[in-house]
């Protein structure tokens, strides 16, 4: 083979690994904005649906059909943030954006299903009881269990329903207390999000983890003591 051809030819697949490349970036870049403008829109459409509803233990859900737009419009925002490097990883590897729409629904719908349950079994309820959720959450976060789903949900996956599996029984205990102490109150959601990032995003450390979940325990204690204590928690009489 002559030389001039031996180089084209290094020139024509270095050509196509440079437009490989970029190709990837570019999904890679579309299914990030994607993802955060998704869950960008949700905190938008869940604090305008959740404005002047909250009552905290007292909060009812209203209708079936209202509360689970307003839960998928809430697991959106919340969940979406910390989902997002799993996001990238299956655009990456499948090579483009028409992936993710899937993968993100059918994430999605697990939660949804999650939220259908919360429909069907929450009441209004004493603050005693939100207490002894907070304290069954913090105890949640020690077992191994929860760190087998939390390292699971961290991981790349063949589907956004497998990944939403994971990811529920990472967050389950976070979601449950958000659930008891005011499931439409914007500040407790807005402090879960952040656990639920910060959980998704940086590795387990006992020097991070433990004093959160004895923080969260912690909680529940004192709501079962001092509830009055707790802002938001009762409705004022």
């Amino acid at each position: 083979m002559e030389l001039p051809q031996v180089v084209r030819e290094s020139e024509s697949q270095a050509s196509r690994s440079v437009a490989m490349t970029s190709a990837r970036t570019a999904a890679t870049a579309a299914a990030l904005t994607a993802t955060l403008g998704l869950a960008a829109a949700s905190w938008v459409v869940a604090v305008r649906q959740m404005d002047g509803m909250d009552m905290g233990v007292a909060t009812r859900l209203g209708s079936f059909a209202f509360f689970v737009a307003l839960w998928v419009s809430m697991m959106a925002a919340m969940m979406l943030p910390g989902a997002a490097p799993v996001v990238l990883r299956r655009a990456h590897a499948s090579g483009g954006v028409r992936a993710v729409p899937l993968f993100v629904a059918s994430y999605l719908a697990v939660w949804t299903l999650v939220g259908v349950a919360v429909y069907a079994l929450y009441r209004p309820h004493e603050s005693f009881a939100a207490g002894a959720v907070a304290i069954a959450a913090g105890v949640y976060e020690f077992t191994p269990l929860k760190q087998h789903f939390r390292q699971r949900c961290r991981e790349s996956v063949r589907s956004g329903f497998e990944f939403g599996l994971h990811c529920v029984g990472s967050s389950i205990g976070l979601t449950l207390t958000l659930v008891a102490l005011g499931v439409m109150s914007v500040a407790w959601m807005s402090v879960i999000a952040v656990l639920v990032l910060t959980q998704k995003l940086l590795p387990a450390k006992a020097a991070i983890d433990v004093p959160l979940a004895l923080a969260i325990v912690g909680l529940g204690i004192l709501i079962v003591i001092v509830p009055s204590s707790v802002p938001g928690l009762t409705p004022p009489m």
